[in-house]
């Protein structure tokens, strides 16, 4: 069986969350942004309450994108501003087979993939409408979509900010978890199911 290291995106691999930072990157570009993102407020709130989906949550937010003339452009000018923050730490254990499973859309990291060469799994999200094109890629979904897309793999090690990605960290013989530049064993009672 094939082994590869997976790694969650925004707040391991990159310090930060991505797709606020491309929110903000075009908020200080096309002011106009802000009225759709603020319309997904209700939607945030009725997260907890399980009155609506992370996913339609998202998707209502990434309504901005329609007003973003050109968002190609965007992107690229986006990296140029950002890909120097990549964690230094990853860079350093940087594998090819490397696989990067990230509920943030699969058009804003798809440069970056290509860019340093792994393998992706995002959330499909129109990049011109803001429209979801399945679930968000999170919690248990990050199991579903690694194992459509790679079945028979098998995670040797596993990173992640986030004890919401304890679905994927089970499946790893190694797993840990990122604060900052602080890379620590993933605690073992998220573990148990």
């Amino acid at each position: 069986m094939e082994k590869v290291n997976v790694y969650d995106f925004d707040k391991t691999i990159l310090p930060y969350d991505s797709t606020e930072a491309f929110f903000r990157h075009c908020l200080r570009r096309y002011p106009r942004v802000l009225f759709p993102a603020l319309g997904a407020l209700p939607w945030a709130a009725g997260m907890p309450l399980g009155l609506t989906s992370k996913t339609r949550a998202k998707e209502v937010f990434y309504r901005f994108l329609a007003l973003v003339p050109d968002i190609d452009a965007e992107l690229t000018r986006f990296w140029e501003l950002h890909l120097g923050d990549i964690n230094a730490w990853y860079l350093a254990r940087r594998r090819e087979d490397d696989i990067v499973s990230s509920a943030s859309p699969e058009f804003l990291l798809r440069p970056v993939a290509e860019r340093l060469g792994f393998r992706l799994l995002a959330s499909r999200v129109d990049r011109h409408s803001g429209w979801t094109l399945g679930e968000n890629n999170h919690g248990e979904e990050k199991v579903r979509r690694l194992e459509k897309e790679y079945p028979g793999l098998g995670i040797a090690e596993f990173y992640s900010d986030s004890l919401s990605d304890a679905p994927l960290a089970r499946l790893a013989e190694r797993a840990f978890l990122v604060k900052g530049q602080c890379l620590s064993p993933w605690p073992e009672r998220s573990l148990r199911p």
